[in-house]
């Protein structure tokens, strides 16, 4: 297990828990057993992972990794989401990046916090991470007559299939990070 421990980098040392160490013994095996991930694994490690319950006995895992190695996860997304998946079979593998919100300054100076530190352009990112390789192709917030919001968000159809059955995950997962309603379709196209 020691050698798996370099595939998962807690912040500021954190102990991980025996959940994150089987998902980074799963990169580990991952990029000791599969040569053509070998290379593109070699130098990438994750932050934390949580399995959380999406819903009507379903379950997903959320991998977090560090926002500047968001960019080489990307180049070999779609091969390790299905051999993760493969490893912990029946469960919903999503990745997303590890992304700070700080607060708004007191002093009242617009340069102490940057745009992509605000709140919602961290919820706004971690959508698209959520999706990723799908393109967000339109969003729209829906005001019900309770008073509550939902936000529906319209994914590119030429996607359809390999992103159908993820939906509810998707939704589920967004929804235990932000405590925001969304839900996830595809654009009508009128033939």
């Amino acid at each position: 297990m020691l050698t798996a421990r370099k595939k998962i980098q807690t912040e500021r040392g954190v102990v991980p828990d025996e959940f994150e160490e089987s998902v980074a013994q799963a990169l580990f095996d991952l990029e000791a057993t599969n040569n053509e991930l070998k290379s593109d694994l070699k130098d990438l490690f994750i932050n934390s992972a949580k399995e959380i319950d999406v819903s009507s006995g379903r379950k997903a895992i959320i991998v977090q990794v560090p926002f500047r190695l968001l960019k080489s996860f990307h180049k070999i997304h779609p091969r390790l989401i299905r051999e993760l998946e493969k490893k912990f079979s029946g469960k919903d593998v999503v990745l997303v990046g590890n992304r700070r919100i700080l607060k708004p300054s007191s002093s009242g100076q617009a340069l102490a916090r940057p745009r992509s530190r605000t709140l919602t352009a961290v919820h706004t990112a971690l959508l698209d991470d959520l999706v990723y390789p799908t393109e967000i192709v339109g969003k729209r917030t829906r005001y019900r007559v309770d008073g509550s919001k939902v936000l529906k968000v319209y994914l590119d159809p030429k996607e359809r299939n390999s992103t159908e059955y993820k939906l509810e995950t998707f939704a589920g997962v967004y929804k235990k990070l932000t405590g925001k309603d969304v839900v996830f379709e595809y654009p009508v196209t009128e033939a």
